[in-house]
């Protein structure tokens, strides 16, 4: 194992992930025509390494080949090596990913691909040992065969990766299909037959949140009063919070659990995972009152703030799952070491709630966790006020230990989710802290990720904004500010709002098949110009733009909006029809499209006392398929939503307007028929 004195190009970069490599012996390359352009000189194939900086199976690999001097003498005298940071360039990712998915019918990261000067693959993976072993094979034979085969024959192996490439092309070609509401109904099965009745959530193990299908099952139950949906969501975020995927010391949740049970998670913590459960945990709340849920999504908004904010307002992407060389470490505890920083007494009434023992959990120490608790039991609601003291007191002493690395690059779709759950906590919790800071957040996006031209950018980091904005970072910003809109009734969130909905119908449509492309028209070609439907650890942007769109839709009665609504359902209509579990957001969508649901106005002046109190009536409720508008009766608002212009005050008092069911009431004046309407 080395490292170089000298530093290779990736020095230059400002991804903390291609800086993790600045220093390996491989002599590699940014992805730039620099790297194929020496790859066509010195007609070399080119090596592709695609991951993230908190991904454990990228620093093995690292550590393993990439600081080894024999493979790196391979590489450097046989190949181009480029190095691509995923969360950087989602666009690479998705494209090799799917590659490598449909060659070998698995994924993940480290992505290893070996293609063509021309970006063609014609051998995927993922992570390889340095040695061959078990049946696996390992780097340096895998790159001492290719590097032979391309001597050769490299003919061959470029026709194969024009096979591959065509192969891929077809195999992401959709057929139009109509959509109706057995797909909802479909959907819901599916995820009831996946669905774990002892620990929550879906499938086995890996386990992944998934918040997007809690949002579904919610949703459903609310829709049409199934009860079974709505245990299933509360169970599974339960669940969840109970295990060791969730942090019980310093809050927040990992990004996944290697067991069944929520117990042993893989410990990396990813802001995006963060943002979509505490609105899973906020919405759950709403539906149901239980404080549980607000306490979880209080907490992750805690950690978020404390951890993951920077001084200028925006969210760092993510924490590192290992620390010291090892993962898990910062997070994990003897018992012994509980009742050194606790005393006897208090370490064991720590231990005894928090199940931690002198055996251990995970690799001889414990990872915290709620499992064996019961905490509807009202001793260990009587306790809280104990354990909390003792939380703080070992959270304190964790924060002595050596921290994990955090990736504090600043991704716009990322923050956009993380803008939409807060935006949605300040008005379910009344909390003015959390639309504060999702206000700063989004004046960050607004200040250092648009350029000249008013084109949102994809990642800021030390000072630089870079990568022409992607169909996520469109999306999930769209998202944020229709959630302010919501939260605040400021009239220019929706004008931005509905401004970069159709910049991003500009520049990311399909004019041809309907539905986004990943990228825009303008930004760098690659192989492919994908399109992304898949609800996987994030929603689609693709399914998140649909959803966008019903929702400003229903405010502005914008027909245009409804054409795009209508393509995007039938473009994906076949994948979602075969799958409709692996679109669950697209799903929910889709079922909000065809719920007519309720519009109420509220026109009045700002803040006085019965404009306040209606609006407040109107958000009362678990609503989701209600469209909530406030009339001021500015010129500008009317401009937005222009249907709006009659529906003025009554003898000047705050005056509600409730349609549904394509029936519209009388107006009234009176908060006690209000309530009673709603």
């Amino acid at each position: 194992m080395t490292t170089s004195k000298i530093p290779n190009r990736l020095i230059n970069e400002k991804s903390p992930y291609l800086l993790q490599h600045a220093y390996n012996p491989v002599e590699w390359f940014p992805w730039s025509e620099e790297a194929f352009t020496k790859a066509k000189t010195e007609d070399k194939p080119i090596f592709l390494s695609i991951g993230y900086s908190t991904c454990h199976w990228c620093h093995v690999m690292e550590k393993e080949s990439f600081e080894d001097l024999q493979v790196s003498k391979i590489l450097n005298d046989f190949f181009i090596s480029i190095k691509v940071d995923r969360e950087e360039r989602p666009d690479i990712d998705n494209i090799y990913m799917s590659v490598c998915q449909a060659m070998t019918g698995s994924g993940g990261w480290p992505l290893t691909i070996i293609m063509t000067p021309d970006k063609k693959p014609f051998f995927t993976g993922t992570y390889f040992p340095k040695q061959s072993k078990h049946g696996y094979p390992g780097l340096m034979d895998i790159l001492n065969k290719i590097s032979e085969a391309w001597k050769k024959d490299a003919i061959s192996l470029i026709e194969s990766s024009e096979d591959i490439i065509k192969a891929v092309k077809q195999y992401s070609e959709l057929k139009p299909f109509e959509l109706n509401s057995k797909v909802v109904e479909q959907c819901y099965k599916n995820l009831v037959k996946s669905y774990d009745h002892l620990f929550g959530g879906f499938g086995l193990a890996p386990k992944f949140p998934t918040a997007h299908n809690i949002n579904f099952l919610l949703s459903y139950w609310k829709l049409y009063g199934e009860e079974n949906a709505l245990e299933m969501a509360k169970s599974s975020l339960i669940n969840m919070y109970k295990g060791g995927i969730f942090d019980h010391v310093g809050f927040g949740f990992s990004r996944y659990s290697v067991e069944r049970n929520w117990l042993v998670p893989h410990f990396e913590k990813m802001l995006y995972d963060n943002a979509l459960l505490s609105y899973a945990y906020l919405e759950t709340y709403e539906a149901t009152k239980d404080p549980l849920y607000k306490e979880v999504a209080e907490k992750i908004f805690i950690y978020v703030l404390r951890d993951m904010t920077s001084r200028d307002g925006g969210f760092y992407s993510a924490e590192d799952a290992d620390s010291e060389g090892k993962e898990g470490e910062f997070y994990i505890w003897s018992k012994e070491e509980v009742e050194k920083v606790l005393g006897k007494k208090d370490g064991e009434l720590y231990s005894k709630y928090y199940n931690i023992t002198p055996k251990g959990n995970f690799e001889g120490k414990n990872i915290p966790s709620l499992i064996n608790t019961d905490i509807n039991d009202k001793n260990y609601g009587a306790l809280n006020i104990k354990l909390e003291e003792l939380r703080r007191k070992l959270f304190d002493y964790r924060e002595k230990r050596v921290h994990p690395l955090k990736d504090d690059k600043i991704l716009t779709s990322w923050n956009g989710i993380m803008i939409a759950s807060l935006a949605y906590g300040g008005r379910i919790l009344e909390n003015t802290q959390y639309t504060k800071v999702a206000e700063e957040a989004l004046d960050f996006i607004f200040g250092k990720l648009q350029n000249n031209n008013g084109r949102l950018l994809a990642r800021y980091r030390d000072g630089e904004s870079s990568y022409l904005g992607y169909l996520d970072d469109y999306a999930f910003i769209v998202w944020g500010l229709i959630e302010l809109y919501r939260t605040t009734y400021d009239y220019k969130y929706l004008e931005k709002a509905l401004n970069l909905n159709e910049e991003m119908i500009k520049y990311f449509w399909d004019d041809d098949n309907g539905g986004f492309f990943m990228s825009s028209w303008d930004s760098e070609k690659l192989i492919i110009r994908s399109k992304d439907s898949y609800d996987g650890a994030i929603p689609s942007g693709n399914s998140v733009a649909v959803m966008n769109m019903v929702r400003l839709f229903k405010i502005t009665g914008d027909v245009k909006l409804e054409k795009n609504i209508d393509k995007i359902f039938k473009t994906f209509g076949s994948l979602v029809k075969s799958m409709p579990e692996a679109y669950s957001k697209m799903v929910t969508a889709f079922l909000y499209s065809i719920v007519p649901g309720k519009l109420i106005v509220i026109s009045g002046k700002s803040n006085e006392a019965n404009t306040e109190s209606m609006l407040n009536i109107a958000n009362e409720k678990y609503s989701p398929f209600s469209s909530i508008i406030f009339n001021d009766g500015s010129e500008k608002i009317h401009k937005l939503i222009p249907f709006i212009t009659d529906q003025n005050m009554i003898d000047n008092k705050a005056t509600a307007y409730v349609c549904e069911n394509y029936t519209c009431r009388i107006p009234t004046t009176s908060i006690d028929e209000l309530i009673k309407i709603l």
